[in-house]
C-alpha cells in the first residue's frame, strides 16, 4: 500500500501513478513528472530507479552543507524582510550549522537528516519549531539543486508532526473586568494603549509602532500600517536593534473601528500627528518594555501573570462568545484566513461549553 510522502496513488482508470520531482520550471517552481504502471509495486520500483538515475546524473558536490546554507542565505537576503532574514540566520547558526554544517553535501543522507530532526525533538524543542528549522534545510537544498544542479538531498526528509496547540492561560471574565477598571481609573498613554489592544486585538508590535496620524477621529477608525520589533543585528557589533517595518502580512494592514468607550480618552491625549501614541513624542516604547509595564500592572492589580499577547486571544474569544461572525473578526485581527482565527485564537471556556450543552439539552424532546 502507498506510504505517506511517496506521492503514489491509484487513478480512476485503474492504473497507478507516481509523481516525482524532475527539476524546476523557468519561474523557479518545482517541475513534476509522472510514471504509470499496472500495480503499486511496479510504479514504486520504477520511481526508485528514476530517482537514483537523477541523483547519479547530478554533478558531485564537494561543498560542505554549511557553505550551501550560507550561499542560500546570501541569495535571499535582499528578497525577504530584515526581520525574516535575522530569524533564518539565527536558526541556521544555532541549530543547522552546528550539527550539519561540516558534512560534505554529497555525503548528506536522509538518515542523517531524520536523525537531526529526532535529536532536536529530544532536546525539548517543539514540533513547530523543529519543522521551521527543517523547512530552512529543505530550502537550502532546493537552492543547491536549482542553482547548481546538485541532487536534492532532502526529498525524503520527514517533517515532525505538529502537535495541537495547547490552550493558553487567559484572564477570566472577572479578572478582565478588574484589569479594565484598573486601567480606566488611571488613564495615561500606557494604560490607554493596553485598553486599545484589549479592545481591538492589536499585536504588541503594532501598538508600539502606532502614531497619532494613524487615527481618523471623523471616521472613528485606526489604521494598522506598521509594526515594531527587536531583532538580531546582522550588520553591526551591537547584538540587537529595534526596527519599524510593515506589518506581519498584507492582511495585517487593516482599518479598525475605534472602540466607543475609548474614543474620548484617545482624543484627549492626541498630540502631534508624527508622535507615537504610547509616548506622545517622537520617542518610542519598544515591545519588550511594554511587556514589562503590562506585567507590572498585573502585579499591582493582583492578577495572574499572563503575556501581553493573551489580550489578543481574550479579544477573539470574547467576540465569538458575543456572536460576532468569525469572518469579520478575522479581518479585524488581520488574519489571512478564518481557519487561523479559529485554530489559534478562539478559546472555549467551561462556562461556554455548559451554555452550549444547555442549549442542546433544551431542544431535545424526551418522549
Amino acid at each position: 500500500m502507498p506510504r505517506r510522502g511517496e506521492n503514489i496513488y491509484k487513478r480512476k482508470d485503474g492504473r497507478w501513478e507516481g509523481r516525482y520531482k524532475d527539476g524546476f520550471k523557468p519561474d523557479g517552481k518545482t517541475k513534476y513528472s509522472s510514471i504509470y504502471g499496472r500495480s503499486y509495486a511496479e510504479v514504486r520500483s520504477a520511481m526508485t530507479e528514476k530517482r537514483l538515475q537523477l541523483q547519479s546524473e547530478a554533478p558531485a558536490c564537494r561543498l560542505k552543507f554549511g557553505e550551501i546554507v550560507r550561499l542560500w542565505l546570501e541569495n535571499i537576503k535582499n528578497t525577504v524582510k530584515e526581520s525574516t532574514y535575522a530569524n533564518y540566520l539565527m536558526k541556521a547558526e544555532k541549530h543547522i550549522l552546528t550539527r550539519l554544517g561540516d558534512i560534505r553535501y554529497d555525503k548528506l543522507t536522509v538518515n542523517i537528516l531524520n536523525d537531526f530532526v529526532s535529536e532536536k525533538l529530544a532536546d525539548g524543542l517543539s514540533a513547530k519549531y523543529v519543522s521551521d528549522i527543517s523547512v530552512l534545510i529543505k530550502s537550502a537544498a532546493k537552492f543547491a539543486h536549482r542553482q547548481y544542479g546538485y541532487a536534492d538531498k532532502t526529498e525524503f526528509m520527514l517533517l515532525p508532526k505538529k502537535e495541537k496547540l495547547s490552550e493558553k492561560r487567559l484572564l477570566t471574565n472577572s479578572e478582565q473586568q478588574i484589569l479594565t477598571t484598573g486601567l480606566l481609573n488611571n488613564i495615561n498613554s500606557c494604560n490607554v494603549g493596553i485598553l486599545l489592544s484589549a479592545a481591538t486585538g492589536m499585536r504588541i508590535g503594532e501598538l508600539c509602532a502606532l502614531k497619532w496620524a494613524d487615527f481618523d477621529f471623523e471616521k472613528s477608525t485606526v489604521t494598522v500600517k506598521r509594526t515594531m520589533q527587536r531583532i538580531r543585528n546582522t550588520d553591526s557589533a551591537s547584538a540587537t536593534k529595534v526596527i519599524v517595518t510593515s506589518p506581519k502580512s498584507k492582511t495585517s494592514l487593516r482599518e479598525i473601528p475605534i472602540p466607543e468607550f475609548l474614543r474620548s480618552a484617545l482624543e484627549s491625549m492626541k498630540t502631534d500627528s508624527n508622535s507615537f501614541v504610547l509616548t506622545g513624542t517622537n520617542r518610542y516604547v519598544e515591545p519588550r518594555t511594554m511587556q514589562y509595564r503590562f506585567k507590572s500592572i498585573l502585579k499591582k492589580l493582583n492578577l495572574p501573570q499572563v503575556n501581553f499577547h493573551s489580550l489578543r486571544h481574550m479579544f477573539a474569544t470574547k467576540c465569538v462568545s458575543l456572536g460576532i461572525d468569525v469572518k469579520t473578526l478575522s479581518e479585524i485581527l488581520g488574519h489571512s484566513s478564518v481557519k487561523i482565527t479559529l485554530d489559534r485564537y478562539v478559546h472555549s471556556s467551561i462556562d461556554r461549553k455548559r451554555s452550549c450543552m444547555k442549549i442542546f439539552s433544551d431542544n431535545i424532546v424526551v418522549a
